[in-house]
């Protein structure tokens, strides 16, 4: 049994934590889902009710359930004296970020002895892998985590708890090459860094698919999918569909998800009449997604880093586009250049910057024949780096205890 430490389950935006659990289990393996806050806002993909797992949810906040926190407390106190001891000189090392892992610690490693977990992995570096990490020395069992992007380059993240997560870790599993980098530079350290390995995120690749050009007939459809926040960089994209408008280039563009930025994106569309042309969307179910992903004439993911240090890992949406054969134009944010080949599955652009962003979309709309050549190659890159069978089979095998090098790892990583 593995016990799966989640800030929130499930999450809307996550869906790549869901095909991991869910490819987990049909490799066999046993899950308790430990999830430390419910979900909150009312939308779920129809996949999660194939999950066979359990779902714990802790409680919260201290405020609202004190005695439960104080008596785990205790608990821990008496029945592991000496390690509770290390666990809390561990956390007040690494204050203030690990406090709140801390706190929450004895209720998972409670949960993990009852459920019989014989490791914890992590989704983020964050509170998830903190607490993660606390409650493993309180059980006795190892812990991993995969690191993703927010969790590691928020500039108000510390440097100093994400360096413990990596030296306390059995294993680091992180979803590009650009993180791997980042992560080893930032253990400064041989035997620590051998535990970080870079395992992208898959695709069911029989579930995104191309499909026949009579489906993609009509006005062609720039697709943009993500939650509506500055990293996204879904303003520049209103702009350079402003500038496409202005050129009499034929074209919709959808944008899919919702986020707090969504009355600044609609004014922005509102001021420039871009409707109908240009409309947010809104969530929409999985099962729809699957379906208007492929029918797409171009994917857009104009990317960028926020003031915050907040970007982008490797979106999903960039390798369902693949699968289903639609070229992608993105920038150039983290790990986007491992998936998008710029001239050869989409155009890689630099970030912030609308003009050129509709220069590459003008022309992709303006050409079919490159349109599908590009996504033939997308398709054929999805096969060889992306498909999620093959890279949670890793996953698993690492989950099992795989000893097998860094190298090793990312020669069969791809």
């Amino acid at each position: 049994m593995i016990g799966y430490v989640l800030k929130m389950y499930p999450r809307f935006s996550e869906t790549f934590i869901l095909t991991e659990i869910l490819e987990l289990e049909r490799l066999g393996r046993k899950l308790r889902l430990i999830s430390l806050k419910k979900p909150d806002d009312g939308r779920f993909h129809e996949d999660v009710a194939s999950v066979q797992a359990t779902v714990r949810y802790l409680p919260e906040r201290f405020p609202g359930h004190p005695l439960i926190f104080l008596r785990a407390h205790f608990r821990a106190l008496v029945h592991h004296f000496w390690t509770y001891l290390g666990v809390l000189m561990l956390t007040i090392r690494c204050l203030p970020g690990s406090w709140k892992g801390f706190l929450r610690a004895p209720l998972v490693a409670e949960e993990a002895l009852a459920s019989g977990c014989i490791r914890l992995h992590a989704h983020f570096a964050s509170l998830p892998a903190t607490t993660a990490m606390f409650a493993a020395r309180l059980a006795g069992i190892p812990f991993s985590f995969t690191a993703h992007a927010k969790d590691i380059f928020l500039r108000s993240n510390s440097r100093r708890l994400l360096r413990t997560l990596i030296f306390q870790a059995e294993r680091v599993i992180t979803v590009s090459e650009f993180n791997l980098r980042y992560l080893t530079d930032l253990a400064g350290h041989i035997p620590a860094a051998k535990k970080i390995v870079r395992i992208y995120n898959g695709v069911d690749l029989d579930r995104f698919r191309p499909v026949s050009p009579s489906e993609r007939s009509g006005v062609p459809l720039v697709l943009a999918v993500g939650r509506l926040v500055e990293k996204k960089g879904f303003a520049d994209l209103v702009e350079a569909c402003e500038i496409l408008r202005q050129r009499g280039v034929f074209f919709s563009c959808q944008i899919i998800g919702a986020g707090p930025l969504h009355e600044e994106l609609a004014r922005r569309i509102a001021d420039r009449k871009l409707e109908p042309s240009v409309r947010l969307t809104g969530p929409i179910p999985r099962g729809e997604l699957t379906r208007r992903v492929p029918k797409a004439a171009v994917l857009a993911v104009p990317c960028r880093v926020g003031e915050d240090g907040n970007r982008d890992g490797l979106p999903t949406v960039i390798l369902e586009a693949m699968s289903s054969g639609v070229p992608v134009v993105a920038t150039r944010v983290t790990g986007i250049p491992e998936a998008v080949e710029d001239g050869e599955t989409g155009r890689v652009l630099e970030p912030g910057r609308p003009e050129a962003l509709a220069e590459a979309l003008a022309e992709l709309l303006a050409n079919p024949d490159l349109r599908r050549s590009m996504g033939a190659a997308g398709r054929k890159r999805a096969e060889e780096l992306f498909d999620h069978r093959h890279n949670v089979a890793l996953l698993a095998e690492l989950l099992s205890g795989g000893e097998g090098s860094t190298e090793e790892i990312s020669e069969i990583a791809g």
